[in-house]
């Protein structure tokens, strides 16, 4: 960035591309460009076509060579409504790319009719793509200045690695931080959300201080809720945090707000708790560096009356008084606030500062939990799902970002199933797998009783953290030591305890599991520990069906291609026989009748290899991670040569079913896919004794009759059998559609309702 200039202009930002300048020869020109010739006197592509453009009348060119560039960054950001437009658009969001070819590095932008691109995941980072047109967006404040725009694209295949040696051609663009080319935002967004804090704007780190009090006044909560509205001063607060929110991003196109960021505290002294509100850039200054229980000493804040809407967590302790008439504002100016971290060795008795309170179940007591019931868990991951994304309501751009988990803490044959929202800890969401231990906070629970098969689930809240960790150093490990509670895990206990025994062992983990205080653990588990969770007191794990019916009531689709399941490796035989391919099928004499005399038949019944869930392999636990993420907004290279998807086994021993629908005028069919799951012993397959039972929730109670290695091939002719009794019979479909993007797109069967069910 240049120095000359403070605040972000609006338009083409000065961080893009200084256009050759035809009367200099030299290895400099204006802006940092580089020039020089490339190894073994190789001209860079990008170059030429810079030159091409300079030398054209028109703002765009068709590039005279097309030649392959590799995709190093795509990035996203609010593009900000032009001072011409007199009526607001709706978020439009950008892509930044970043292309090397070979010679140099580019960012360019990415026109927004090729936005889909990105959504459909046909271009992102590491592929190979050849760029038939370019057009130049010039920076009519800056002489000489424009930037590369990108106006039509094939993408290709991904390439096997890229090297990224290469420099940067103009030098702004490997400036820090980074900064979009075109608007007034100091800073990109996270690829497919909004709520994980991206970029090398977020910092990590602020460090506690000692603080001399002998010249500081404190004022209670208590005392600010009666005088704060006569006040025109306010004393500082000492306080401790209970609860951290996610992050949230309020920006819009015609708001000229830098970096517009909001989050909540909840923090309390000993006369009540109440809400703390961090404004715009001190979210990325302070956000990844506060934590639930430091302490605090905050000077310079504001006070105003509460939002009304707003429903407060509830306090860790219920002796603690909810403050709901005001709100504490913590802003960069006017007036600019102070945050100190106070070392917790420093923290005085007579302060009387709440201590948290955390309030673990077992698997075992949530069974008997009240719907909506908060409450934290620990355990063991066994099963890890894909990362989808759900639209947000009333938004067409904005999505959150979710997935399922499965935790097993040994107290029940069931684990805990979670839904998993991301909670503004992207180094922990996109790094979790199966065997680590798992903590989750501020779970609420979600069932209804009335349906079958039975919906129990979890899904987080606002305030909802995750932590994969041993247990040292955390807020919550005095709670897993209050004993005599009944509310606390036993076996979470136990394995606390033999953990912290190994403390001096521990070490942090080689991938970016999070900030330095989440000690990674699965270096230091036995087996034995591992297993002794996992299993339980039955010394089993079965598989679960999934909770559809959640995803249904929003819209979503149902959680049929999840990724990871832990289960027991067979034994050689059974492996050998699980290869075998069932080919059990059965054909309607109508659909003989009809399949050739169709208008349409649409094939989507494939199943692709991103969709089957796989068995976990600890030693390519980065690789299979990285596989079923969303895609990340910058390549790094691989490490070695990575294995192929299809050479980890299958987790669903099934496999899936081919169905084919008939219209009811005859004339269309389609191809579905039907991915069942069954548990030998899971009480509530009992209860679906029909396919469309089956079809409905996504599994198959097994016969009993049948033996462990003719299961797949019984439970396979019973689904058969069932199939041919709805022969001619009229049903309603709900079909889930999921692009995979590459062209990728799969069909499953959601629902189907018998004309007895309809309503």
């Amino acid at each position: 960035m240049s120095g000359e200039l403070g605040q972000p202009e609006a338009g083409p930002s000065h961080a893009g591309l200084d256009l050759p300048n035809p009367g200099r020869n030299g290895a400099w020109v204006p802006g940092g460009v580089i020039r020089r010739a490339g190894p073994q006197g190789r001209r860079s592509w990008i170059q030429k076509v810079l030159e091409q453009i300079t030398d054209s009348p028109l703002q765009w060119v068709t590039p005279s060579e097309v030649v392959p560039v590799a995709v190093l960054a795509v990035q996203r950001y609010l593009l900000e409504d032009e001072p011409r437009d007199t009526i607001p658009k709706p978020p439009l969001y950008c892509y930044d790319v970043t292309i090397s070819d070979g010679v140099y590095r580019e960012k360019c932008y990415l026109d927004p009719s090729l936005n889909f691109l990105v959504y459909k995941n046909i271009l992102k980072v590491g592929i190979e793509m050849k760029i038939s047109r370019v057009s130049c967006l010039y920076n009519e404040k800056r002489l000489g200045q424009g930037i590369l725009c990108i106006d039509n694209v094939h993408c290709g295949d991904t390439l096997e690695t890229i090297s990224l040696e290469t420099p940067f051609r103009n030098s702004a663009h490997q400036e820090v931080p980074e900064r979009p080319l075109r608007g007034g935002k100091s800073h990109y967004l996270p690829l497919w959300n909004n709520e994980d804090p991206y970029g090398d704007i977020w910092l990590t780190n602020k460090q506690p201080e000692e603080h001399n009090f002998n010249d500081t006044k404190i004022i209670s909560l208590s005392d600010l809720e009666m005088t704060w509205s006569s006040r025109r001063n306010f004393p500082a607060l000492l306080v401790r945090i209970l609860h951290k929110s996610k992050l949230r991003y309020y920006g819009k196109p015609d708001k000229k707000l830098i970096e517009p960021y909001q989050t909540f505290l909840e923090v309390a002294d000993s006369s009540g708790m109440v809400s703390v509100i961090m404004w715009n850039a001190l979210c990325p200054e302070w956000y990844k560096s506060l934590r639930v229980g430091l302490v605090l000493l905050l000077q310079d804040y504001s006070v105003k009356k509460s939002y009304p809407c707003r429903m407060q967590p509830l306090p860790v302790d219920p002796q603690i008084r909810s403050i709901s008439s005001m709100e504490i504002c913590l802003n960069f100016r006017d007036p600019p606030t102070k945050i100190i971290i106070i070392p917790e060795k420093q923290v005085k008795p007579e302060w009387r500062l709440p201590k948290l309170n955390h309030h673990f179940v077992t698997r075992a007591e949530l069974d008997n939990m009240a719907e909506n019931h908060i409450c934290d868990v620990i355990g063991i991951l066994v099963f890890v799902g894909r990362v989808q994304r759900s639209k947000k309501k009333d938004s067409q751009e904005d999505f959150w970002s979710y997935r399922w988990v499965h935790i097993a803490d040994g107290t029940s044959d069931q684990p805990f199933i979670v839904e998993l929202f991301s909670t503004s800890q992207p180094e922990i969401f996109e790094n979790i797998y199966p065997m680590t231990y798992f903590v989750c906070t501020q779970l609420k629970v979600v069932r209804n009783d009335a349906q079958i098969p039975k919906l129990l689930y979890l899904t987080t809240t606002n305030e909802s953290r995750v932590f994969i960790t041993g247990h040292k150093g955390q807020p919550y490990t005095n709670d897993i030591k209050d004993a005599d509670q009944p509310s606390t895990s036993q076996a979470a206990r136990r394995e606390s305890q033999s953990q912290e025994r190994d403390d001096n062992n521990w070490h942090q983990d080689d991938d970016p599991m999070g900030p330095p205080y989440f000690p990674a653990t699965h270096e230091t588990l036995s087996p034995t520990k591992k297993k002794r969770i996992v299993q339980g007191p039955s010394a089993k794990l079965i598989p679960v069906p999934q909770p559809e019916t959640s995803a249904q009531t929003r819209g979503n689709r149902p959680e049929t291609p999840n990724i990871f399941q832990y289960q027991e490796s067979p034994s050689p035989s059974a492996q050998g026989k699980a290869r075998k391919t069932i080919s059990d099928r059965w054909e309607s004499p109508l659909w003989r009748e009809k399949k050739l005399g169709l208008m349409d038949h649409l094939h989507y019944s494939c199943i692709h290899t991103e969709s089957i869930p796989r068995k976990f392999v600890l030693g390519h636990r980065k690789f299979l991670t990285e596989q079923f993420n969303s895609q990340p907004a910058k390549y790094t290279p691989p490490e070695g040569k990575p294995p192929k998807l299809e050479d980890f086994k299958s987790a669903r021993s099934l496999g899936h079913f081919e169905i084919t629908i008939l219209g009811l005028n005859q004339e269309i069919a389609i191809d579905v896919a039907f991915l069942p799951m069954y548990s030998p012993e899971d009480l509530r397959t009992s209860q679906m004794d029909t396919l469309l039972t089956s079809m409905n929730y996504s599994c198959v109670f097994p016969p009993t009759t049948a033996s462990n290695d003719r299961l797949p091939r019984a439970l396979a002719s019973d689904i058969i059998k069932a199939v041919s009794k709805l022969d001619k019979v009229r049903i309603i479909c709900v079909l889930d559609i999921c692009n995979l993007g590459n062209n990728k797109v799969e069909v499953y069967l959601h629902r189907i309702y018998s004309p007895n069910n309809t309503s």
